[in-house]
């Protein structure tokens, strides 16, 4: 290499990092470490409540509210729940959440692709209609809810909460399946009529696959609403179908709050939600990116 052609190629050398100089970095790799700096940042702050909560139910209970950082780790708090009645309102949770969200799909599902698919007077209204029953505060339906249930026999039972869950969770269900059934270009189901599918069994075989994102994270919507429901599970349970969020209020007594079995009951409350949406997890992202644009 000639001293001409040394000179010439140092500057871009030195910029992607191949020759030395004193070239500042290019704007867009600035930018980039700005970039992830600030997400840290920002993962950090929304992940610190969660590690502060696990750390206080690590903590021996005679520690849990020091503010010493080294602590010997111990499972005590964990082991006193299994002891009470909170497996019994975990259990609970997960049948109620599985319940409703199964239900919530076989109902809104069909509704939406109805909704998307099929052209007749009042859709719109009908659309409307469903999307209302979710502006309603909970408050408002608290009264005929109870009436209704202690006449029909569901108040304090699994299947009558999941109903309830139900209930609310079909209008996000139907909103948010039109949006994906859109994108799926009509076409597709229009050649497996031709091929000798009729209506149900191309959206069965066609249209619900390619569907599969959507279905993925409107599932998880629908299970974490159900999970964390805490007002209508305290005004209609009592002993058999208490869940897990009522639970935890159990532990806040006259005496005092036991803060390491809150810190524990409130770090087993967040695991089925994560492990369900890490199971989902390569649906999930699709699913919340799909229907953003169309053919």
């Amino acid at each position: 290499m000639t001293d001409a052609t040394r000179a010439a190629a140092a500057p871009l050398l030195a910029r992607i990092g191949a020759w030395p100089g004193r070239v500042r970095p290019p704007r867009w790799r600035r930018h980039r470490i700005g970039l992830h700096a600030a997400a840290l940042a920002l993962l950090l702050a929304v992940l610190f409540p969660f590690g502060w909560m696990v750390q206080m139910a690590l903590r021996p209970p005679g520690e849990v509210l020091d503010g010493a950082l080294l602590f010997q780790p111990t499972l005590e708090n964990f082991a006193a729940l299994w002891q009470g009645h909170f497996p019994k309102s975990f259990l609970n949770s997960v049948l109620v959440s599985s319940l409703s969200t199964a239900a919530s799909l076989a109902l809104g599902v069909p509704a939406a692709y109805v909704l998307t698919r099929w052209r007749f007077r009042g859709r719109g209204r009908v659309a409307l209609w469903i999307l209302a029953t979710r502006m309603a505060p909970p408050i408002a339906l608290t009264i005929p809810f109870f009436l209704a249930y202690r006449w029909v026999g569901l108040q304090d039972s699994v299947v009558g909460l999941a109903l309830i869950h139900m209930t609310f969770n079909i209008s996000i269900v139907v909103w948010f399946m039109q949006t994906f059934f859109a994108a799926i270009p009509r076409s597709l189901e229009e050649a497996a009529w031709i091929d000798g599918c009729g209506v149900w069994q191309a959206f069965r075989r066609v249209t619900l696959p390619l569907a599969a994102p959507g279905l993925a994270a409107t599932a998880v919507f629908c299970f974490i609403f159900s999970w964390n429901d805490f007002f209508f599970a305290l005004i209609l349970t009592r002993t058999s179908a208490v869940t897990a969020p009522v639970a935890i209020t159990n532990f806040l007594q006259y005496e005092g709050w036991e803060w390491g079995k809150i810190a524990a009951a409130g770090t087993l409350v967040m695991l089925p939600v994560l492990a369900f949406t890490l199971l989902v997890r390569k649906y999930l992202v699709r699913g919340l990116t799909a229907g953003g644009l169309k053919d």
